[in-house]
């Protein structure tokens, strides 16, 4: 195939499916559940919005602030400005075209601070390694707080906790097996699983350079735990969502995740991931779309307006006298 057609279709065809989303979304639900969205999204309580937001803008500075002990080993002392910057105007070009906010972040970071590009990018990697960890973190702790929920799911399809048991062991055994074929294949699939894996390792170790480990550390857990409170306050927006705990919270945070890299930016997938999670809550679909499109068009929102004024005062900033 054309490369060139490839190309144009990895850029379209995410944004196509995000519109197509948003369309079924409107088109599934009948005339009430879209007055009752749209009713709770215009009601929705700001201060509720803005404090998302914020906690939205603490997460883009710390993972800046972050960004500056992997590249200060390097011998890249970098501004928290320019830091900060390249990072935005990553997050506004992942908005139009899907995994290129990694690349002009680098190039961004290269061009204003004379970091080489191979350099800034080896680091935005090493970083995605921590954040896929810090990710599967959150996971494993959604678990455990809907531990209840997944097991008598598991009971009422399978009728015998000793039988969801047992599967579940034997998930484990086959995992293990799995791991121990991937070390020793020479399957071209199995080994670009096992370089995968291996990269992910090399990252991880990456961090043995940074000087100030601690605040690598703490910024990491910083930046997934306003994450999460991101999510948390937002819930204070929508009347039906006002009493959930965290573990519901947390679900939603999970599908969320995996949503926004579906499409481009989440368009129309995050609400529809939200809602459907919250349905297992007992939180009705109007109610629980509100709770994406408010979250996912206020952090959007502000992305593309950093974003876009970082475009215009990098230059400013970096002008030389």
């Amino acid at each position: 195939m054309n490369p060139k057609l490839i190309k144009f279709l990895k850029i379209i065809l995410p944004l196509a499916l995000g519109v197509f989303l948003i369309w079924y979304s409107i088109a599934s639900a009948t005339p009430e559940e879209r007055q009752k969205t749209l009713q709770y999204i215009t009601q929705a309580d700001p201060k509720w919005i803005i404090l998302s937001v914020i906690m939205g803008i603490i997460s883009h500075i710390s993972r800046a602030y972050r960004w500056k002990f992997l590249l200060e080993p390097l011998g890249y002392p970098i501004k928290l400005s320019n830091s900060f910057m390249a990072v935005m105007v990553g997050y506004l070009a992942n908005l139009g075209i899907p995994r290129s906010g990694e690349i002009l972040r680098g190039g961004t970071i290269s061009t204003y601070e004379g970091v080489p590009f191979k350099k800034a990018f080896g680091t935005i990697i090493s970083e995605r390694v921590i954040d896929l960890l810090m990710l599967l973190l959150v996971i494993g702790i959604t678990l455990l707080f809907q531990s209840e929920l997944l097991l008598s799911y598991l009971e009422e399809k399978i009728a015998s906790p000793f039988i969801t048991l047992a599967i579940l062991l034997g998930l484990l055994l086959v995992g293990i097996l799995f791991l121990k074929i991937i070390k020793t294949s020479s399957n071209p699939i199995l080994i670009k699983l096992r370089n995968f894996g291996n990269g992910l390792l090399e990252g991880v170790k990456s961090i043995s350079k940074i000087k100030q480990k601690g605040a690598f550390v703490f910024h990491s857990f910083l930046i997934w735990t306003l994450y999460v409170l991101m999510f948390y306050v937002i819930k204070f927006t929508v009347p039906e969502t006002t009493s959930l705990s965290i573990g519901p919270i947390l679900a939603t945070f999970v599908a969320g995740s995996f949503a926004m890299s579906t499409t481009n930016g989440g368009i129309g997938a995050f609400p529809i991931a939200i809602a459907a999670i919250l349905l297992l809550f007992d939180i009705e679909k109007p109610a629980g779309e509100a709770f994406g499109w408010i979250l996912w068009a206020s952090q959007t929102a502000i992305n593309i307006i950093i974003g876009a004024l970082s475009f215009l005062f990098l230059p400013i900033l970096n002008r030389e006298p």
